[in-house]
């Protein structure tokens, strides 16, 4: 029977919020680990941003802790409601004194895991609505709708300056004994910026100035005389990130040690933000404000060129967040990463973290027939909540399988 690997993201500050939180600093990031040992895990996948800031010592990036000149980079008063009462919670983790992605590195190591830096590039607030350092000092930078409206968070890869910046970061990653870098492009910024692509799902943003330049010397017609969709207005728009992935390849190599890159993206048929028919009439305010926003694969819903990366062997292997929309699934979005990919590199599949034994057999099921080998699960501080008899099921079942 094939073995599988098994590993989870995993954001301290998240963890931190639980009830019966685990204790703050090194003795707290000791117990998470041993309970991702525990359940089976072999990698973890560190966040490093969470809010607009750093959870390890930046020198780019303010360190997470908040004050009262902390304020969302959206006016949305139900939102401003619900993220000052979360940052009162947040007010306890001071990570201006204590590095998470040094104790993270060390600890898994000495318990047999490892362990990747996960980076959200895409966004500049990490999905909380704080924009960070760099994201309010650099308005001019941020990305642009087709109608000239900028975003509050996403810095533009068109900018050589952003790319500056966002490799800065990955090399302070890499200064750390990481195994790897989770390069999450999913993530397209707070989700109250939504709808970030048209009705077809095709990203709509993009309008910077450098891309409509180089389009404008290259075809010599404007981008806003063919249609959003048009094939060669979104590779235009895509090749800054090509760009931003070779250099990030670049530094990789240099590195004494071996470092893997793995991407999350997302399939046809994916979707970011809440789906209205999901909703009841218990379903707050703020979460209907999110909006809706569907997505069309990696390069037309993403501006993110995963076959050339794949030719390129900018990526040593590559995961799709679990977002379909209905008709689609997780055959559905292995089947559209081969051929995108066309197989040339390691492929992930995406479930949420399992509460029985009988997930892990479906999850693991669906994997031997697809012919992946690891499974992502999401969320490692899942597990804080699970009953002990849940846990102790689920770890049996993956325990079998590993």
């Amino acid at each position: 029977m094939k073995k599988f690997i098994f590993s989870a993201p995993l954001t301290h500050s998240d963890w931190m919020l639980h009830d019966n939180t685990p204790a703050w600093g090194e003795e707290g990031v000791r117990t998470m680990l041993v309970q991702c040992k525990k359940f089976g895990f072999s990698r973890i996948y560190w966040r490093v941003f969470d809010a607009g800031k750093a959870t390890y010592f930046s020198k780019l990036a303010d360190p997470m802790i908040y004050t009262q000149a902390d304020k969302p980079s959206h006016n949305d008063p139900d939102w401003i409601g619900v993220a000052d009462e979360l940052v009162e919670r947040y007010k306890v983790l001071d990570y201006t004194k204590f590095d998470t992605l040094e104790a993270a590195v060390r600890i898994g190591h000495e318990l047999g895991l490892e362990i990747y830096a996960w980076l959200t590039v895409n966004e500049d607030d990490h999905g909380f609505g704080y924009a960070s350092r760099f994201a309010k000092a650099n308005p001019e930078y941020l990305w642009t709708h087709r109608d000239g409206r900028k975003f509050h968070s996403q810095m533009s890869f068109a900018f050589p300056k952003v790319c500056e910046y966002k490799l800065g970061l990955i090399k302070e990653l890499l200064a750390y004994d990481v195994d790897g870098l989770f390069l999450d492009w999913m993530r397209t910024g707070d989700i109250r910026d939504n709808p970030h692509s048209d009705g077809n799902g095709v990203a709509e943003y993009g309008y910077e100035m450098p891309c409509i330049e180089a389009f404008e010397s290259k075809y010599g017609v404007s981008p806003f005389s063919v249609e959003n969709g048009d094939e060669r207005w979104v590779a235009c728009r895509a090749e800054p990130r090509t760009k931003f992935m070779r250099d990030v390849r670049a530094l990789t190599n240099k590195r004494g040690k071996k470092t893997k890159i793995l991407v999350m993206t997302a399939p046809t048929g994916s979707y970011r933000g809440t789906q209205p028919e999901t909703w009841d009439d218990k379903t707050p305010e703020w979460i209907r404000k999110m909006g809706f926003c569907k997505i069309d694969g990696s390069l037309r819903g993403l501006l993110c060129d995963i076959k050339t990366w794949a030719r390129e062997g900018l990526m040593d292997s590559i995961v799709l967040g679990g977002y379909y929309m209905p008709r689609f699934n997780i055959e559905t979005a292995y089947r559209y990463l081969m051929e995108e990919t066309e197989g040339r590199i390691e492929t992930f599949l995406y479930y949420w973290v399992p509460w029985s034994e009988k997930e892990v057999i479906s999850d693991t099921d669906t994997a031997r027939a697809l012919g992946a080998r690891e499974l992502l699960f999401w969320e490692a501080d899942y597990i804080h909540n699970m009953k002990e008899s849940e846990r102790r099921e689920v770890i049996k079942a993956i325990q079998s399988r590993k």
